[in-house]
């Protein structure tokens, strides 16, 4: 664009809410000149309505699976930073004039259909049911290899309405982490001797078996249920998700460096306890959900 002398003009309706990553939501501006890779995002995320959609690894070599609903554009490694990319799996999608379509086919309804019958069986349901399969451990554990080379596949267990209302619960769950019920935890506040002026140096680390999390040299938090980390998404805990993204990083361009306001993790610090709980209380009531799927009985 700069070599043929394209300009780029500002569009306040190109800022759009986005996902980058795990219970880290942020603003992007979406522009084919500015973002590396659109791919075909465009046709499943108006920036306007949201969308719900379930992500899971591009390539899950090496790493456990997992999946995670989201309802506006993701970053491309959503899901696996560094590698492999974010296979989004959308509830609708928008054709080329902006109508919305629906994104489950007649062939797969017509499936569930001759499996279970009419009553109960929607489009919506099935997105439900899927989003549950993928939640259910003993299908993970059984097809692991599987799941970590190629698509998944979802099998048709015994009691349709059960999975679907485990999909939509999790799902609510998982979409809307903002607007949950905080934890209970208990806050410890210790302050150090230091410069007038000066903020305490971030840690951001959590040790599990302890059920607490360093937040900085001043402040932990306490008395979190251990079973906590046992909601994990690839290689870490939703807990070590939130922590990851909130810590101090100084760029290494110095433009950048001389030219923005630095990220300072003690002007986020109250929010990201906020979040911490309401995460807190997202893994708990998934790891009661993903414990008791165990029980439910299969052909």
């Amino acid at each position: 664009a700069l070599q043929s002398g394209r300009a780029l003009l500002y569009d306040k309706h190109k800022i759009r809410p986005g996902i980058y990553r795990p219970f880290e939501k942020t603003w992007i501006y979406y522009d084919a000149m500015l973002n590396e890779v659109q791919y075909k995002t465009h046709r499943l995320f108006d920036g306007v309505a949201p969308n719900p959609s379930i992500t899971t690894m591009g390539d899950s070599t090496g790493k456990p699976f997992f999946s995670l609903i989201i309802d506006q554009v993701p970053d491309y490694n959503f899901v696996s930073p560094g590698s492999g990319g974010t296979m989004t799996f959308a509830r609708h999608r928008y054709g080329p004039s902006g109508e919305k379509m629906d994104n489950i086919t007649d062939w797969a309804l017509n499936k569930f259909i001759a499996k279970y019958g009419r009553k109960g069986v929607t489009k919506d349901a099935i997105f439900d049911y899927v989003y549950a399969v993928l939640h259910d451990p003993i299908y993970r554990e059984t097809y692991a290899l599987n799941l970590r080379r190629e698509f998944a596949r979802i099998p048709f267990h015994k009691d349709f309405e059960e999975w679907t209302k485990l999909g939509k619960k999790l799902m609510s769950l998982h979409v809307g982490f903002g607007s949950v019920r905080p934890w209970p935890t208990k806050r410890v506040d210790e302050p150090l001797k230091r410069a007038k002026g000066t903020l305490p140096k971030p840690v951001l680390r959590s040790v599990a078996d302890q059920g607490l999390v360093l937040v900085d040299e001043d402040t932990r938090i306490t008395e979190i249920p251990t079973e906590t980390w046992a909601y994990r998404l690839g290689n870490r805990s939703a807990i070590d998700w939130v922590l990851d993204q909130h810590k101090q990083k100084t760029s290494r361009d110095t433009t950048i460096r001389e030219n923005f306001e630095p990220y300072v993790f003690g002007d986020h610090k109250e929010a990201m306890i906020q979040l911490l709980a309401k995460v807190i209380r997202v893994s708990m009531e998934t790891v009661e959900i993903t414990k008791g799927m165990r029980l439910i009985p299969r052909e």
